[in-house]
């Protein structure tokens, strides 16, 4: 079977890349905790919707769900208390948000009649497994920041929070995973439709990462070039209908304008001169990256 894993971001920097700069940050570690914490929160919210889509059948699988909910539900209250311990902000986070991309990415209507709803428990069950993955793997290298950097009351505060919350997302990992193989193995029908799912939620999944950690200039066509990618995994008569559902809300991303704006302003209020040195060439620097893009696709 397929077994789809979290893609770098811009195919360049790893989890550990990132986390390491991230920890390095007293601001933007306090931000990056308070995503996850809004993520825990929020994915609580949507397994209730699955929950109540699923109308009780079947149960096991409603059950399982009621008891990934406890789970959430209680990481998000470990990291509210260790926010509101920290000083930090409990709202909601800035920038862009990943789990609002994914959910704007999803096809869910395509699943709710009662006559797909197998096709609709597949769907679910990749979509959820391929974003725990994607917190396993920044927990784990939360993780392993911590324990390199400056060993501080703060820095073992957090370490200890994601370490009592990283094994219980890797069990939500391995049983996710088992639920797949459950269902792939009813006949060579149900495997392909896995396989194609875990392809599909792969690409939504990666698409909503990078939409999250990409502000640089020319960020609307790398959008672009992962919504080709989602619409490839799916069936030609699906393509049509959901690019032009999402398409104008990808070119134009007025969520993305706002917070670039916004991240300017606080670069130059906090150094002028920085500004110009670094910001400026940074943002630009988004204008290569999708120039060499191109030229590699053309390739």
């Amino acid at each position: 079977m397929t077994v789809a894993y979290p893609r770098k971001f811009n195919n360049s920097m790893s989890a550990r890349d990132i986390l390491k700069r991230v920890v390095e940050n007293r601001e933007i570690h306090m931000i990056t905790l308070n995503r996850y914490r809004y993520n825990e929160q929020r994915s609580c919210k949507d397994l209730t919707d699955l929950i109540e889509r699923l109308n009780g059948k079947p149960k096991e699988l409603v059950q399982d769900l009621s008891r990934h909910i406890a789970e959430e539900a209680r990481h998000a209250m470990w990291l509210t208390d260790l926010l509101v311990e920290l000083g930090a902000d409990i709202g909601k986070p800035p920038g862009v948000s990943y789990i609002d991309e994914f959910e704007r990415l999803l096809d869910q209507d395509a699943y709710n009649s009662e006559n797909k709803l197998e096709d609709g428990i597949i769907a679910a069950l990749a979509s959820i497994n391929v974003t725990e993955k994607r917190g396993c793997e920044y927990f784990s290298a939360h993780i392993h920041a911590l324990k390199e950097a400056p060993q501080t009351e703060e820095n073992i505060k957090i370490r200890e929070t994601i370490e009592k919350i990283f094994p219980e997302e890797a069990g939500h990992v391995r049983w996710g995973n088992r639920w797949l193989t459950k269902i792939a193995q009813k006949s060579p029908e149900h495997r392909t439709k896995v396989e194609q799912a875990k392809r599909k939620y792969a690409a939504i999944e990666q698409a909503a990462f990078e939409a999250g950690m990409d502000i640089m200039a020319g960020a609307e066509l790398r959008r672009i070039n992962k919504l080709m990618e989602i619409a490839n995994t799916m069936s030609v008569w699906e393509r049509p209908q959901y690019l032009m559902e999402r398409l104008p809300q990808t070119l134009f991303a007025p969520e993305l304008q706002e917070i670039r704006i916004e991240a300017a302003k606080r670069a130059w209020n906090r150094n002028p001169q920085e500004f110009v040195e670094k910001f400026v060439p940074m943002f630009l620097n988004g204008l290569t990256k999708t120039q060499n893009q191109q030229k590699t696709a053309k390739v």
